[in-house]
């Protein structure tokens, strides 16, 4: 992988293990040679995990719509900064320049980012890893969710497994590397 999209959110959280962890990942995508792509601005775990990456050397490509970058939230020291006009050409920016996908913990813009990557990827729109970094227990709840979805008829297990999760930035790059994705639609056949 060579570019990976990080979605997290515009601001810190209540814990500082958010923080830190934001700062850690940045710092491992650097020393990995794995370029950052991620929304552009320079608060929250956003700011902070691209502050990992050029801190260590590393490169941060941000896009940013321009009503955004004109409330002053732009990151001025990124590689490079895209500018686009809507939310959805920044998701369609974000999914063109990146290998892989890693959601941090993040309020309703986060989700809304991973789930459509993951429904992208469920319609065989791309192929690549999609990972969730459950920080402190962060996403337990979500998880469990989804595994509803499956016991309840909503979801495939093989579509359930595109997400990786994992609590260590090591784990979670490692199941990425190795990630195959599911070879078989999304559609569930109607039960008797």
């Amino acid at each position: 992988m060579k570019r990976i999209s990080v979605f997290c959110g515009s601001s810190m959280g209540t814990s500082s293990v958010f923080e830190e962890t934001a700062r850690i990942l940045g710092n491992k995508l650097a020393q990995e040679k794995i370029e950052l792509v991620y929304g552009g601005a320079d608060v929250g775990l956003m700011g902070t995990v691209a502050n990992g990456v050029l801190e260590n050397g590393g490169k941060a490509l941000g896009v940013l719509p321009t009503f955004l970058s004109e409330k002053e939230i732009a990151h001025k020291g990124l590689t490079k900064l895209y500018l686009v006009e809507t939310m959805h050409e920044r998701k369609k920016k974000m999914n063109d320049l990146c290998d892989g996908v890693i959601a941090l913990p993040g309020g309703f813009g986060t989700l809304e980012e991973l789930f459509e990557m993951l429904t992208w990827a469920q319609l065989s729109l791309h192929k690549k890893p999609i990972g969730l970094l459950n920080i402190d227990g962060f996403y337990n709840d979500l998880i469990q969710l989804l595994e509803n979805m499956v016991l309840k008829g909503f979801l495939k297990s093989v579509n359930r497994e595109m997400l990786l999760v994992s609590d260590s930035i090591d784990d979670l790059l490692n199941q990425m590397k190795n990630y195959n994705p599911p070879t078989v639609g999304k559609w569930i056949a109607k039960t008797q």
